[in-house]
């Protein structure tokens, strides 16, 4: 018996033994050679013409699979036979490059095979921006603060260099950066928008209008709440802002005191309706608006341009519009709304969506739909319901055939709030967080990304040294010293005060017997003083064995002889005392 690894097969030309391939069949008069291989003829020739005459065993006969291509007339194959294509690939001649069909992954080249999240916030984070370069990434939260992160700067912890706090007790609802990447606006949940440089100092913040003012047009600034903001994509000195005082302003940013522009939405019923969002178009020559009622309003920046829209969708959805966007050709609008669906608009005819993507959850005004960079994909994030199993999720939608092509888990625990898709890092950032946490969800695929995250994630947080143990000198501070400390409460040092009787100079009570503690004691309660002069025989006291009536009247018969006192006074005013005699008959 033969077994399988003992068998070979050699090539008549070269003698070289060939494997067999387990797709191709061999004839059954093929000989087998057991043993050395023999040496190759050197009389072989391709062009043999004389058919009786054969050197060797007989040559095989090629596959038919093997060889539909070539062009030999004689069909001779040299090397093992070529393997039959996959049948999952298109099969394309060698010499035409004109084939389009490709897989649908190698045609969008979306980069979700690692992962790395921006930790920090302790709310949900609602604000994202990303520089034009992709070096820093801004993000604002619930939390009130807003993060800055630098890529090149950072290692493998992934802590933010710098904390901001634009307004205290005001949500973060957006931040944008300027076309040239030095400064980036920030929109809060108050009525004043700010302005900072691109290492988180504040340039400035623009007025607050009066809210006693009920025209919009005559107030100097927003009086309501903001609810988002967009820097000019062209002009690197304007921006756009939407409040919930019902109106879009246009800013300079070169003067903080007063607007360019006061936008006032078309309404069905007169009255005061938020604007939730708006955006510029890419080249700064539109602005678009959604309104509460669920109105989208366009305007085209052109000479003598005033509130009217040019382009009017009554009922663009049932609910608050939460995210538009434009395409870079300016004839498609996405639009997102908290009605938990997502519309494709084709501006030139705008009376009807051209697609409807339903079931999109969304709890959270800041939801934004985007582009991918080529501008084949639609993508937007999912907010976690209260009965569902499914976290948050980014939602991919192919723009030509308008159909969904994946649904990625970003968070399991956490909604998605905003997106975005940065051309130069082809990386995906994705914003999440609950009630608990918040962070920034970074996407990327190192076969198909540069920069960004790769710069950092490779790059271990630095050994600490000697040093870093070393105690610290202590420094103490003025206050620290005795001489600056606060005095303490006197109350107590009073009260301890009272009980001595050297600091309360109390005057020592009399003592009653013969004294003791070198202090002499008195006799008869009289004091020391009177003691000692009775026993010196200076002080004869009688007053104590007398009579007090007796004393007095001694001095009776003396006083109405010489009156000294009262009784000259009133001697000559004094009314002579009339007495009452008693009647004599009448007592008997």
């Amino acid at each position: 018996m033969i077994h399988r690894n003992q068998i070979s097969f050699r090539n008549p030309k070269t003698g070289v033994p060939e494997i067999p391939n387990s797709e191709v069949e061999k004839p059954d008069d093929s000989p087998i050679d057991i043993g050395p291989p023999r040496p190759p003829p050197s009389t072989y020739s391709e062009d043999v013409q004389d058919d009786d005459l054969m050197i060797g065993p007989p040559r095989p006969q090629p596959s038919n699979s093997a060889v539909e291509d070539e062009d030999d007339d004689d069909g001779s194959i040299i090397g093992p036979p070529r393997p039959p294509p996959p049948s999952n690939l298109v099969d394309s001649d060698r010499d035409d490059d004109d084939s389009d069909v490709e897989e649908p992954l190698e045609q969008y080249r979306i980069p979700l095979s690692n992962e790395i999240v921006l930790k920090g916030h302790t709310k949900v984070v609602a604000a994202l921006a990303v520089d034009h370069s992709g070096s820093r990434v801004l993000s604002g939260s619930y939390d009130y603060t807003v993060r800055m992160y630098d890529f090149q700067g950072m290692n493998s912890k992934l802590a933010s260099f710098r904390q901001l706090e634009p307004s205290e007790g005001h949500q973060v609802r957006s931040v944008s950066w300027s076309p040239t990447s030095d400064r980036f606006l920030c929109v809060t949940g108050s009525a004043q928008a700010k302005i900072y440089d691109r290492d988180g100092l504040t340039l400035g913040e623009f007025v607050k209008g009066d809210m006693y003012i009920r025209d919009l047009k005559n107030t100097k600034g927003h009086i309501s709440g903001l609810t988002c903001g967009e820097w000019n994509p062209r002009a690197k000195e304007t921006i756009l802002t939407s409040s919930e005082d019902g109106s879009l302003r246009i800013w300079d940013v070169s003067n903080f005191t007063s607007q360019k522009q006061v936008i006032k939405p078309k309404l069905t019923r007169p009255g005061r309706v938020p604007v939730t969002t708006c955006t510029w178009d890419h080249e700064g020559k539109a602005i678009a608006g959604g309104v509460a009622d669920g109105s989208i309003q366009i305007w085209n920046l052109k000479p003598g341009w005033g509130s009217r829209p040019d382009i009017y969708i009554e009922k663009g959805h049932e609910d608050e519009i939460t995210g538009l966007t434009f395409s870079s050709d300016g004839r498609t609008l996405l639009s997102r709304s908290t009605d938990c669906s997502l519309k494709v608009w084709d501006l030139r005819q705008a009376k009807k969506a051209l697609k409807v993507f339903e079931e999109l959850p969304n709890n959270y005004a800041q939801t934004n739909v985007a582009f991918s960079p080529d501008e084949q994909l639609i993508f937007t994030g999912t907010s976690i319901e209260r009965d569902s199993t499914i976290g948050g999720l980014l939602c991919f939608y192919d723009r030509t055939k308008l159909e969904l092509v994946s649904k990625v888990g970003v968070s399991p625990t956490c909604s998605v709030v905003r997106c975005a898709w940065h051309p130069k890092l082809n990386q995906i950032f994705a914003t999440v967080g609950d009630k608990r946490e918040g962070g920034t969800h970074t996407l990327y695929d190192p076969s198909l990304s540069e920069r960004g995250a790769l710069a950092c994630v490779a790059r271990a947080p630095r050994k600490k040294s000697i040093d870093d143990f070393e105690a610290k000198l202590v420094i103490h501070n003025p206050h620290a010293l005795p001489l600056f400390r606060d005095q303490p409460s006197r109350k107590r040092q009073r009260e301890k005060a009272l009980k001595d009787p050297v600091k309360s100079h109390k005057p020592e009570l009399p003592m009653t017997g013969p004294g003791f503690g070198g202090r002499v004691g008195s006799t008869k309660g009289s004091l020391l003083t009177q003691y000692l002069l009775k026993q010196g025989g200076m002080i004869k006291e009688t007053w104590m064995d007398e009579d007090p009536r007796e004393a007095i009247l001694k001095y009776a018969d003396a006083a109405a002889k010489d009156p000294k006192f009262i009784s000259p006074a009133y001697a000559e005013t004094q009314p002579k005392t009339v007495f009452a005699e008693s009647d004599s008959d009448e007592d008997k």
